[in-house]
């Protein structure tokens, strides 16, 4: 006779598979939070300007507002719209929809008024240029 053991650390790691790929579009993908939308790249270009890109696919541009506060603080919102099939019902529905903000700190401060952006093919793209009080300042020595 054939006997099989019960094993419940497997059964509830099956369990949790299961919940993770029910509820992934809510927060939580294999573990993974999707919390950072949208998903940014950020590098310091030269030796002035600091450049960050934003995903932002299928978002209209009238839907997005972007801040630069405390001289350091980058600023990202938006909506994206839920899509219509009219006569047709859903059979799968994977892409978010709904309002999103993304606060970034940035690495220095910026000159908020010299910030400048483009959006083209579903990235944005923004151009943070470093504040003149964080430029570094070369110091002269006087000999005695």
């Amino acid at each position: 006779m054939l006997s099989t053991r019960w094993q419940p650390m497997s059964e509830m790691s099956l369990l949790r598979k299961e919940m993770d790929r029910l509820f992934g579009r809510y927060g939580v993908n294999n573990g993974q939070s999707r919390a950072s939308f949208p998903a940014l790249n950020m590098w310091i270009e030269g030796e002035d300007n600091l450049i960050v890109e934003a995903e932002l696919p299928g978002l209209a541009l009238d839907d997005l507002e972007m801040y630069v506060t405390g001289g350091n603080m980058l600023s990202i919102k938006g909506e994206r719209k839920r899509g219509v099939v009219g006569d047709g019902s859903w059979h799968r529905q994977e892409r978010g929809f709904g309002t999103f903000s993304r606060l970034v700190e940035l690495p220095h401060p910026v000159d908020a008024d010299n910030v400048s952006a483009e959006f083209e093919h579903g990235v944005l793209r923004i151009t943070l240029p470093k504040a003149e009080d964080a430029k570094p300042r070369r110091i002269s020595v006087k000999a005695k």
